[in-house]
């Protein structure tokens, strides 16, 4: 059940692009334009004491029904996405609801505490695990509901051809909770297959007015073509913007003629692009000798072109990647490096991708600090945005829906100084 939200006012906040701090005012979980807007008879008050304020963080990519599953997994001894696909299948033959439920609970805390209160999680739909990672994260969706926002894809990952029984498995999906069709069309037998993945989910999500989200081309293969069949068919069923393609590896292989005429088409189609850059330069490159690929996508020369880039966790402490904090100024700092990304305005557009372009691929409209957006706000321990990436700022506040949610104090005392060191020579 989602709560009213008492009245609060966040004293000195720092805006991006402001140069000034100035006063937000919060009142029944939305932004009012002054203090005379706010109705109840309990004011909260906080201090940002001048300290940059930004509307929360959204992760538009995760996959809470694998998260802190490395613990009771075989350990993924090639390090690839082959191997931990088929390592976590043999997990699903055992999955629990309450199991579930827990672990995805564990993952959400630790998102809000680093400021995400907007998450879309991809769920695993087969003939293994059936719908029942779906049924978990759906109740874990309905627990939490009052400190994020989270949205489900159905996620094929095995394949709709390949693995019996799943398209009606997504149908399902969608009927039960689920609120995107997701794909991976490269795990089909041959291009054909993998076309007809994609049409079957343009089907579904016509059929539920849904958006897309699908798993692109996780590959170093330069010859894996999904991406361009993804764009061609969005622009056929007239989906433009409702189109997410993750991680999209094989494009930085792709030579740059080739390159080119995919971007034009990903532009054309607006599709939302989310790279994953944690795991993907954990898996991708592994066979490569010396000069090794990065494994990313083409962020720059997408966000070049226009094109809605952001970035996400992905995979949390499971044999695709055994790290991870559900941080996304620790993902903006790799995404940072590894996408070459470091002037001034390539700063800030890192920090856009979790902010600002999340909101695009999840749909959110008017994602501000304007009077009517919902109050959804962190205050960082730093004064900009490339202090925020380079200190890994603390969250001092978190607020979901005008609601404190989340307060965090960091103490540090150093025991020594110049002048003690001094006299100690003397």
């Amino acid at each position: 059940m989602r709560h009213n939200s008492a009245d609060l006012i966040v004293r000195n906040a720092l805006l991006r692009g402001e140069a000034q701090a100035r006063d937000l005012f919060m009142s029944n979980g939305k932004y009012v334009s002054s203090e005379e807007d706010l109705s109840a008879s309990c004011i909260r008050e906080l201090d940002a004491g001048g300290k940059l304020c930004i509307p929360s963080f959204i992760d538009p990519h995760i996959h809470l029904d694998k998260a802190h599953t490395i613990a009771s997994a075989k350990a993924n001894h090639s390090g690839t996405l082959a191997e931990a696909i088929k390592i976590g299948l043999e997990l699903k033959r055992n999955y629990t609801c309450d199991d579930l439920v827990k672990r995805a609970g564990q993952s959400i805390v630790a998102a809000v505490s680093n400021g995400v209160t907007h998450l879309r999680t991809h769920v695993d739909v087969d003939n293994v695990g059936g719908l029942l990672p779906l049924e978990a994260i759906v109740e874990a969706r309905n627990i939490y509901s009052d400190i994020v926002d989270l949205q489900i894809v159905a996620f094929p990952q095995e394949g709709l051809l390949r693995n019996k029984g799943t398209v009606d498995l997504m149908w399902r999906a969608m009927e039960e909770g689920a609120d995107v069709v997701g794909g991976m069309p490269l795990n089909e037998d041959g291009t054909e297959e993998s076309t007809k993945h994609i049409q079957i989910a343009f089907e579904i999500a016509k059929k539920f007015n849904a958006d897309i989200d699908m798993h692109v081309d996780e590959t170093d293969d330069p010859s894996a073509r999904t991406l361009e069949i993804l764009a061609c068919h969005t622009i056929t069923n007239d989906w433009q913007g409702r189109v997410t393609a993750g991680h999209t590896c094989a494009l930085a292989a792709y030579p740059d003629d080739y390159a080119d005429r995919v971007i034009q088409l990903v532009k054309d189609a607006r599709i939302h692009m989310v790279t994953n850059p944690a795991t993907n330069l954990m898996l991708q490159g592994r066979h490569d000798n010396h000069p090794k690929r990065r494994g990313i996508t083409r962020v720059k020369e997408l966000l070049a072109q226009g094109i809605n880039v952001s970035f996400g966790q992905d995979n949390l402490r499971d044999v695709f990647y055994p790290f991870g904090r559900n941080d996304p100024l620790e993902i903006a700092l790799l995404t940072a490096h590894a996408a070459h990304m470091s002037s001034p305005k390539e700063i800030e557009q890192i920090f856009d991708m979790p902010t600002i372009n999340a909101a695009g691929v999840v749909g959110l409209d008017n994602y501000d600090t304007n009077p009517g957006s919902q109050a959804d706000l962190v205050v960082l321990d730093a004064y900009s945005p490339a202090e925020a990436i380079t200190l890994q700022a603390g969250r001092r506040y978190i607020i979901k829906r005008g609601r404190l949610v989340v307060e965090t104090e960091t103490r540090s005392k150093m025991h020594w100084s110049p002048e003690s060191a001094l006299s100690q020579e003397i």
